[in-house]
């Protein structure tokens, strides 16, 4: 790959507005997503980060807008090239979503048998790679339910990167994780994107792991980009709402209570009645 095409975002969002039963999501966004980089996708609860990922992926359209990946129109190409287009995203899902009823080894095996007409004897050679990436290559015979939450969520990773996908996206990935869990599945995220050089995209609101591996920042509030760059440089900035999400702040821009008068206003009411 030329120098050129790597300083090519793989994804571009350009003028994206998207609503939700009346309710506006995005309102005329635009980013550019770096190639073969981390690129994290934060802010509070409810600024639709998973939405966001659903638009990229195409199962969701905007109202307006486009999403283009590689100069692929996600929303106005044919079903079949979206398929196709999506053989080289793989999703690692905040519930983890593994089939219950299939073995650590057939849930890794699954995107395989589905997407390509490989012999069994080179799916077994894929998916043993893949387990050893995550180091659990031993696991391969258990079923999801014997399976503890960290491992639950590295053998769904190893099954998001089974096709070898140009982009892996993270939805939530560190949620319900204990301290040790974490600390393996960012260790592991950001040396898989290294060693194999695809990009990620992580939605999370986990504001120190996050941090400590990606290396542009989207950060979105009230259905717009409120700041965006390194992660030095979100730190550095000193816009109020940038501040208060960064640093957890109670009090700033998104106010934890309406103001007092409508609480005193319903007080009063209740007791006249």
């Amino acid at each position: 790959m030329s120098t050129h095409e790597h300083d090519t975002p793989i994804i571009d969002i350009q003028g994206l507005s998207f609503s939700r039963s009346g309710r506006k999501i995005f309102r005329d966004i635009n980013m550019q997503i770096p190639r073969g980089r981390v690129t994290a996708i934060m802010g509070p609860s409810g600024t639709g980060k998973t939405t966001l990922l659903k638009l990229i992926g195409g199962q969701l359209r905007p109202d307006s807008g486009n999403v283009l990946i590689d100069g692929q129109n996600v929303h106005q190409i044919s079903r079949t090239a979206l398929f196709t287009l999506r053989e080289k995203m793989g999703m690692l899902f905040q519930s983890g979503a593994l089939f219950t009823d299939m073995s650590v080894f057939e849930n890794v095996a699954f995107p395989i048998r589905v997407h390509t007409d490989l012999p069994d004897d080179m799916i077994r050679d894929v998916v043993l790679l893949k387990l050893q990436a995550v180091g659990l290559r031993g696991a391969k015979d258990l079923m999801p339910s014997e399976l503890s939450g960290g491992m639950a969520r590295r053998v769904a990773l190893a099954r998001a990167i089974a096709l070898d996908p140009a982009i892996v996206m993270y939805d939530e990935p560190f949620t319900g994780q204990d301290p040790i869990a974490m600390g393996v599945l960012v260790n592991l995220i950001k040396r898989m994107n290294k060693a194999l050089g695809h990009t990620s995209i992580i939605v999370s609101h986990d504001i120190q792991e996050t941090m400590g591996i990606a290396d542009h920042i989207f950060l979105l509030s009230d259905g717009m980009v409120i700041a965006s760059g390194s992660p030095d440089e979100l730190k550095a900035n000193q816009t109020e709402q940038v501040k208060q999400f960064m640093h957890g702040l109670p009090d700033g821009p998104v106010p934890f209570h309406f103001s007092d008068d409508v609480m005193m206003d319903e007080l009063i009411g209740e007791a006249r009645v």
